[in-house]
């Protein structure tokens, strides 16, 4: 497969059209559809379907959109890393994470004190944003990401743990996730939304006490002896270590969640995005805790 004719393959997907993609690259239309198609040919697959107003990928164009995108992508990281002097970028960065993500606050603070020149805009939201008209860089998302306009990096996978003090489980008696039914419970939830703990392999359905959107809550909840809850690693490791928290039920694990940065793939992707990313897939830990 011709390298040149996938990059061009790839921009005119991300482009949306031959003549855009040619006026992207400052390349003629003709080049453009004549790449394209010994592309195809040499693949033995059709790659696109062409009308007079639009193109669509067919199912083999999808795949290897897919998967020489990143390749394509990777490169170009590459050869920016050698031929650019990142010390000295400067602008702005636009980017959102979840409520109180803490894995977050330090590598932003390291990666400004590399890059003094980068501002950065940060954005706490849960939703579900578009790149273009929320005007950001990168999100960092949890949970399965399913879009084919958006790039998704893994970076950690982890598991809530069912948590409580010490103090609060003196003479309960706990040994299976039904139990926990009869117990006083806080939980972390959207507005208006059905709470569900899967605890191995059975689904409790629970009726809290308190229910918010903010982990830091009930975490101060949970430390002073108030509740049974479910929290990230990272709210609750260091105090289960120190011994003011205990693992509940540690027999009947939660599910796994993954991490996520999301970046668009359908347009032009900063160098300062491209440097961000590049930095924090390195240094956040992919792992399973």
């Amino acid at each position: 497969m011709n390298l040149n004719s996938a990059r061009i393959f790839i921009n005119v997907v991300a482009q949306g059209s031959f003549s855009s993609a040619a006026k992207f690259m400052a390349i003629p239309v003709a080049t453009v559809s004549r790449r394209v198609a010994e592309l195809e040919s040499s693949l033995d697959v059709r790659l696109l379907e062409r009308s007079t107003r639009r193109l669509r990928l067919t199912e083999a164009g999808s795949i290897l959109y897919k998967f020489v995108s990143r390749g394509v992508e990777e490169m170009d990281a590459g050869i920016m890393a050698l031929t650019e002097q990142e010390q000295h970028l400067k602008g702005s960065l636009r980017l959102s994470i979840p409520s109180s993500f803490e894995p977050m606050w330090k590598l932003l603070d390291d990666f400004q004190q590399l890059h003094t020149n980068i501002e950065i805009d940060l954005f706490v939201s849960e939703r579900r944003l578009d790149f273009i008209e929320d005007r950001i860089d990168v999100a960092l998302r949890i949970g399965d990401v399913a879009s084919q306009s958006a790039i998704a990096r893994l970076l950690m996978i982890y598991r809530h743990r069912l948590v409580a003090s010490p103090e609060f489980m003196a003479g309960l008696s706990i040994d299976s996730p039904q139990d926990i039914l009869s117990k006083k419970c806080a939980a972390w939830c959207q507005k208006d939304q059905d709470i569900i703990w899967n605890l191995g392999k059975e689904k409790l359905a629970i009726n809290p006490f308190f229910r918010t959107n903010e982990y830091m809550h009930i975490r101060y909840l949970t430390l002073n002896h108030k509740c049974i809850t479910e929290l990230p690693p990272f709210f609750c490791q260091k105090y289960i270590d120190s011994g003011e928290l205990v693992e509940v039920l540690p027999d009947y694990p939660m599910p796994e969640q993954q991490v996520n940065l999301v970046y668009p793939s359908r347009k032009s992707v900063s160098r300062i995005t491209r440097v961000f990313i590049d930095y924090i897939v390195k240094n956040f830990k992919v792992s399973i805790i």
